[in-house]
């Protein structure tokens, strides 16, 4: 698609959890993104139960622009649920997200939109990433691929980053989501794979973390993940999926 034209409507949703310092500049940057590339867009802000001034932020960005819209989930119920509630309320032809703690520019949503005509997901890679604690997070990334490479079969570079575009078919064809934790987007993937849907991967930039804490790397998010991934695996070699 030439970057020049735009998309006629697109839907964005952002998780966010305790992120009060991060919220306002990632829903203000994303107003005008929206604004550049879709004629017609809605933001949606995904709550995941924060105890910090979140919501109260997302409530009064709610108040100003008409294209906000607040999903509230309580209590905190995890990575993948907040994802899923994002989907579920998208109602547009396209559908993007990004990770709300300002780690990723959103401007690089052009890359995505570039290659979603000849694809059914566009899913990014950090090209270098920026965490904190980076040799911990490279390995499990790493053991991340192996895993889900012996499970469900397939290989991408960078599995969890936080920056994917689907379109309304491919979200159509994968169904209904049900990983509450870091696993939903192996479970995406692995789903795309069975129903054979077409993957395109983009390199974007990765930036500190400048606010908040990252939860990625603790032991409840890594075993429920394995949880998760083992209920997939079974789900879809058994034929349920």
């Amino acid at each position: 698609m030439d970057t020049q034209e735009k998309l006629p409507e697109l839907s964005i949703f952002f998780p966010f959890w305790n992120e009060e310092k991060n919220i306002e500049k990632v829903v203000t940057d994303a107003i005008s993104v929206a604004r550049d590339v879709a004629e017609t867009w809605e933001i949606i802000m995904v709550d995941d139960g924060s105890t910090d001034k979140t919501s109260e932020i997302a409530k009064n960005l709610e108040k100003k622009h008409k294209n906000l819209k607040l999903i509230a989930l309580h209590p905190n119920k995890g990575y993948g649920a907040a994802l899923r509630a994002g989907l579920e309320h998208s109602q547009y032809k396209y559908v993007v997200f990004t990770d709300g703690d300002l780690q990723f520019d959103f401007s690089e949503l052009t890359k995505f939109i570039e290659k979603i005509d000849s694809a059914d997901i566009v899913i990014g890679y950090r090209k270098k990433r920026k965490d904190e604690k980076i040799f911990k997070r490279l390995l499990l990334m790493n053991l991340l691929k192996v895993w889900d490479f012996v499970l469900f079969g397939f290989y991408f570079r960078d599995i969890d980053c936080g920056f994917k575009m689907f379109t309304r078919n491919a979200l159509d064809q994968l169904g209904s989501l049900r990983s509450d934790g870091a696993m939903i987007t192996s479970e995406i993937l692995a789903k795309a794979k069975k129903k054979k849907l077409k993957i395109l991967q983009v390199g974007v930039e990765h930036y500190p973390r400048k606010y908040g804490l990252q939860t990625g790397a603790n032991l409840f998010v890594i075993v429920r993940a394995i949880l998760e991934s083992l209920i997939l695996w079974s789900d879809i070699h058994n034929g349920r999926i």
